[in-house]
């Protein structure tokens, strides 16, 4: 009778890990390690064109003396956003002792470490060559929001690993909920002043139309909430599909709620700021016409109309079911990029010069025809090497994400909200 017990007890044993296992495997299988190899593989040929951005320099890109920055800092403008998003709805809850989303905090944090690092990588190859980082701290000015932005981007990074970090101790019960919540705080507080020191570095170009507004700062902000959301609720949704973790309806549903609460704010901020410049005429005037009817017309015709689907489809109970708060999502995510290439060309668009010197292939993009030829279209289109080192970056991102969740307890804990 004893060897009969003790046997069965020996085969659940054996049998615990086994079920512990089977669920991670599944998740861990083929399908994760194809993603896996397959954003190996983009982040090395991204890799590769960047080197060849190197050796030919930076003259291979679109971008000149008056447009100097192009689809880098686009995307460490729009990614920053979806990590300040992410972190802001992982740690609100903890902050305020509100009921959560689900156990999906964990999840947030990771992605928008990833998002982070990133934003990060596109700092780097926008800088021309490696070495300048190094210039960059021995020979910092702090006097500058630059400098501002590079130390708080670095400082948010590691706050970020250092609150999932704190998530899994709470988890295990080494850590108490007051210090998760002082930690959430601090997260949240650091969130938000990312985004307004990028926000600085924009406003406080005069000579720029589209650019000097004090509005700008909480615009960013409530941009990063719709994206960060947005996104957040894709990569749940997918995990939820995939098996990987599990998510009540209603959750997604206050996900929604607040994605359609977001969308509406900035699109407040964006219509005050327009009808401010239209009624001010002048250059003003200028801006409102580019957006609206010139050249960067359909990036903005694209948010407004995304961002209005997205809205109604959060807000409407009959339309709030998976397939389309997905599509809301994705409608949000591509309203808000589209918001960055407007603000980063349209800076640019507007000729701020009246006599900018010598037109060459050096100093403009579109440089044949002239000044006229070069402000008629775009000013700014980047290059195919610059659209495959950002597809690089992106894959840099796919594969840490990937590799988090395959070797990262980032799965809810029972019970966890």
């Amino acid at each position: 009778m004893t060897e009969n017990v003790s046997t069965a007890g020996a085969a659940n044993a054996a049998q615990a890990p086994a079920e512990a296992r089977g669920p991670r495997s599944r998740w861990g299988g083929r399908g994760l390690n194809v993603a896996i190899i397959v954003a190996a593989v983009v982040t090395v040929a991204g890799l590769v064109l960047w080197g060849v951005q190197l050796s030919g320099g930076m003259v291979q890109t679109g971008m000149r003396n008056l447009d100097s920055w192009g689809l880098y800092i686009t995307m460490f403008m729009f990614l920053v956003g979806l990590s300040a998003g992410g972190l802001i709805i992982s740690s609100v809850p903890k902050a305020f002792g509100m009921r959560g989303f689900g156990g999906i905090s964990k999840v947030a944090v990771w992605t928008s470490i990833c998002c982070t690092v990133l934003a990060i990588g596109f700092v780097v190859v926008d800088l021309g060559q490696p070495a300048r980082l190094w210039e960059l701290f021995a020979y910092s000015n702090l006097g500058s929001p630059l400098m501002w932005d590079i130390l708080v981007l670095g400082t948010y990074l590691i706050l970020s690993c250092v609150y999932l970090w704190a998530q899994l101790r709470a988890e295990r019960g080494a850590m108490s909920h007051t210090a998760l919540r002082v930690i959430s705080v601090v997260a949240l507080v650091c969130a938000v002043l990312v985004h307004s020191v990028t926000a600085w570095i924009f406003g406080l170009q005069q000579s720029h139309e589209l650019w000097h507004t004090a509005l700008l700062g909480p615009w960013f902000v409530s941009s990063a909430l719709v994206c960060g959301t947005a996104l957040v609720m894709v990569i749940v949704v997918a995990l939820r599909k995939a098996g990987y973790m599990e998510v009540e309806q209603e959750n997604l549903v206050k996900l929604a709620k607040m994605l359609g609460a977001f969308v509406c704010v900035d699109l407040y901020f964006f219509g005050c700021d327009l009808l401010t410049s239209a009624f001010l005429g002048g250059s003003g005037a200028e801006v409102v016409q580019m957006l609206v009817f010139g050249q960067l017309a359909p990036f903005f015709w694209i948010e407004i109309v995304g961002c209005a689907v997205c809205a109604v489809i959060c807000f409407a109970p009959k339309l709030r079911t998976t397939p389309l708060l997905v599509v809301a999502s994705i409608l949000a995510i591509a309203g808000i990029f589209c918001k960055r290439v407007q603000l980063l060309v349209g800076g640019f668009q507007i000729p701020n010069l009246d006599l900018p010197g010598a037109v060459t292939s050096m100093t403009v993009t579109n440089w044949e025809a002239g000044m006229a030829g070069a402000y008629q279209g775009l000013v700014y289109w980047p290059t195919p090497l610059e659209f495959g080192v950002a597809l690089g970056v992106v894959g840099l991102g796919a594969l840490l994400l990937c590799l988090g969740l395959k070797f990262l307890p980032l799965k809810p804990a029972e019970g966890n909200e």
